[in-house]
């Protein structure tokens, strides 16, 4: 990894160079409780939109790479014989600009499942094969944990990273596609006071979680009270809106549907995004639904991200980022529900 400090003003001449792409960056919204800017991830056409500085996002960056629809493939019916058309829906590089850690280290984690399991995602693959990313520092809200599950600093999956060390930027280049977009800017290497600050800014970061999540022995606690009583007081509050999946930059669950024409002429297969916390889900052919009670599926749920991820991929699915407990309707957060399964009932704030 190479490391090069950048002047505030490059930044724009950065955005410029990498313009030739479409990019995707953090941009403004509108203003939520207690008047909070709203950031979303969307296409930026001025580099005045991009928000380096915000918060967190509502939705993760999910929709682009795994979006909630998608046409997997079109069939035709010419002349008596059927005509399959695929597209991957990956036509051009998008830049991404602006990650902070845990949606890169999403990324990481979907990759585990949807390009190195035994059947690949093509679709996924294209998309991923497509993007560069740009990661920036972040600002720890009172809803992030990513820290405790390992997700809160980025070492691999992103093209370059970029520090505000206040009068410049500390950036890690990680592919010699960033080293040939910064290698036309104005840049240094950095000295020891920008090696000083960048360990500064660290610490600050650092010092600025306050929520966590005890992980330790956390398969096995699951393991012991998958049985327990914790798991129905949760239930009874849980709507089965699925929100909570609809905004987690992990949850990758999906159904398929197949439409035909009524003139039998042509047909398309469709993926759509699910939820295992809506109430069919593990509904099959006959009627009969596996998980028919809300306190089932919210535990399956968690017992895929932290229990089954864990044992096939040694590290869990969830990244800390805090979105599902912000979107939930019922206030259902990841911290409370581990810490009340630990203690072995329901904990309040």
């Amino acid at each position: 990894m190479l490391f090069r400090v950048l002047a505030k003003d490059q930044l724009i001449s950065l955005y410029d160079i990498l313009a030739v792409n479409h990019i995707v960056g953090p941009v403004r919204k509108g203003t939520g409780r207690q008047a909070a800017p709203l950031y979303d991830f969307d296409f930026i056409y001025d580099f005045q939109e991009l928000r380096l500085d915000y918060t967190a996002t509502t939705h993760s960056l999910k929709r682009f790479i795994l979006p909630a629809s998608e046409t997997l493939c079109t069939f035709t019916l010419q002349q008596e014989s059927w005509q399959k058309q695929v597209e991957l829906n990956a036509y051009k590089p998008i830049v991404y600009f602006g990650l902070h850690a845990c949606d890169i280290n999403a990324c990481n984690r979907l990759d585990k499942v949807l390009t190195g399991n035994v059947f690949p995602d093509p679709y996924y693959a294209a998309k991923r094969r497509n993007m560069f990313i740009i990661g920036v520092g972040c600002t720890p809200q009172p809803f992030c944990f990513c820290r405790s599950m390992g997700a809160d600093t980025a070492l691999h999956g992103f093209d370059m990273f970029l520090t505000d060390l206040g009068d410049a930027w500390f950036v890690e280049i990680h592919s010699a596609r960033a080293f040939e977009a910064v290698n036309g800017l104005q840049c240094r290497e950095p000295g020891k006071r920008e090696h000083q600050r960048f360990l500064e800014v660290t610490r600050e970061r650092l010092r600025r979680f306050t929520c966590h999540v005890d992980t330790t022995d956390l398969t096995k606690i699951l393991d012991l009270e998958f049985q327990a009583d914790v798991w129905q007081q949760w239930g009874e509050k849980c709507l089965s809106c699925g929100t909570c999946a609809s905004v987690c930059p992990t949850c990758y669950c999906y159904g398929i549907e197949e439409h035909v024409d009524p003139d039998l002429r042509h047909a398309a297969k469709i993926r759509h995004l699910y939820s295992c916390n809506l109430i069919d889900f593990a509904e099959v052919a006959g009627g009969h639904n596996f998980r028919p009670q809300a306190h089932d599926r919210l535990k399956y749920r968690y017992y895929h991200k932290h229990r089954g991820f864990v044992e096939a991929f040694e590290e869990s699915l969830c990244v800390g980022c805090g979105r599902c407990g912000q979107a939930c309707l019922a206030g259902i957060t990841v911290p409370e529900v581990i810490a009340s399964v630990r203690a072995g009932e329901e904990r309040h704030v």
